[in-house]
Order: structure tokens, then sequence, then C-alpha cells
């Protein structure tokens, strides 16, 4: 039996952690407010401030130059994986949404990094299957629609090249992931979960970092 080793996260301690982190994007706290405007009933969608630092410095880290992201949403995540990326790297990032894609290229300008990202509106899985079927992408980030993770994961990771990186938001749920009832988005996550864990294509890890994050590294 494994103990767990963690400490519950205080708001006090919360803002310690972002005390003692990269410093906050003053383009990310100007979109929360934008977003919290535009789309006040999803605006708790945006990846948390240590979040988007996380991303930024695995993007670093890994020397990513070809990521995909499935899931726009208003930008913060898509920004802060762009801001890891070198001049020459590029990001594709699909959303279903047009208001929202639409405020996150405001802000992709804003940030300079609109040559690094192409921004596209459709159905995520269609765009997914436009792309390259040899494995060419180094990075990617799921963050969308929940019962259609196992699919988005499908179309990907051939895409992957052998140790590219594949990272998964929410696989916590709330917790709800672990008595899911049948029908809900905690139970397809926790379907993902258990589908992705059993992938011998890649070797996992959860994180319970915000939502929960899960990555895998294409074997």
């Amino acid at each position: 039996m494994t103990t767990p080793k963690s400490l519950q996260v205080t708001s006090e301690l919360y803002q310690y952690i972002l005390d003692h982190s990269a410093p906050a994007d003053p383009v990310l706290d100007d979109l929360a407010t934008d977003t919290l405007s535009v789309v006040p009933d999803t605006a708790h969608m945006m990846v948390p401030r240590d979040e988007a630092a996380f991303l930024t410095f695995l993007v670093r880290l890994t020397g990513a130059r070809t990521v995909v992201e499935v899931g726009t949403f208003t930008g913060s995540s898509t920004i802060a994986l762009a801001r890891g990326l070198p001049e020459q790297g590029r990001l594709i990032t699909c959303d279903i949404s047009t208001e929202c894609v639409d405020l996150a290229r405001q802000y992709f300008r804003r940030a300079g990094l609109s040559e690094r990202i192409e921004a596209r509106v459709g159905p995520a899985l269609e765009t997914l299957r436009t792309l390259p079927t040899e494995p060419h992408i180094d990075l990617v980030f799921i963050d969308a629609d929940k019962p259609s993770y196992i699919d988005y994961w499908n179309e990907l990771v051939p895409r992957v090249r052998p140790g590219g990186l594949l990272i998964v938001d929410n696989t916590l749920f709330s917790g709800a992931v672990i008595e899911p009832t049948s029908g809900t988005k905690a139970h397809a996550i926790d379907a993902f979960n258990r589908y992705a864990a059993a992938d011998s294509r890649v070797e996992i890890v959860m994180l319970h970092l915000a939502d929960g994050i899960s990555l895998a590294r294409r074997l």
C-alpha cells in the first residue's frame, strides 16, 4: 500500500507557490479579465497561472519545435505553450468556437506570437486528421471535449515522434474520477485515464497539478 505525501493547498500556500515561480504574465492577466467579460459562464476553463508556467517550462525543457493543441478556448494555454517555442517553432491549435478563437487571436498579436501560432476553427478531429500521418509532432496538449479524449489521443499518438510528449489536462476532474457517474464528463475522463495507462505506445505519469494533468512520453 502506498502512502500519499502531499499538502492541502490553501490560498496562502498557493500564493507562496506563485511568488516563488515564474513571474505573472500581464498578457494572460488581461486575457483572464476579457475572458470573464466575453464568456463568463466558462471562464473557469482557462489554465491557471501555475499550469501556464508549467506548460511554457515543458516546451522549453523538451526543445519542442512542433506543437499541437486541442482546445484553444480564449488562448491562455496557447500563449503559454507558444512562449516556450524557439523563434522557428510552430503551434497548431484548434477549437470549435469562433468567438473564443477571435478573442484568442487578439491576444496572440498582443503577445507577439501570431507568427508562431496557426489557429484553426472547426471540429478538432477533422483538424487532426488533416495533419501529416508520420511521427513529426514534438509536443501535444489536449484540453477540449472530454468524451472525445480517446479519439484525440488515437489521432495524435501515432503522429508524435519517439520521445515526444503528450500533455492531457483535467485528468482528475475535481476528484470525480474516483466514483464517476455513467454518462458524465468525469466518466469519460476515467475511461480515458484507464485507456492511456494501458497504452503500450507510451509511458505515462499523472500529477495532481491544477485539475490533474497527465504527461506521456511516446516510446
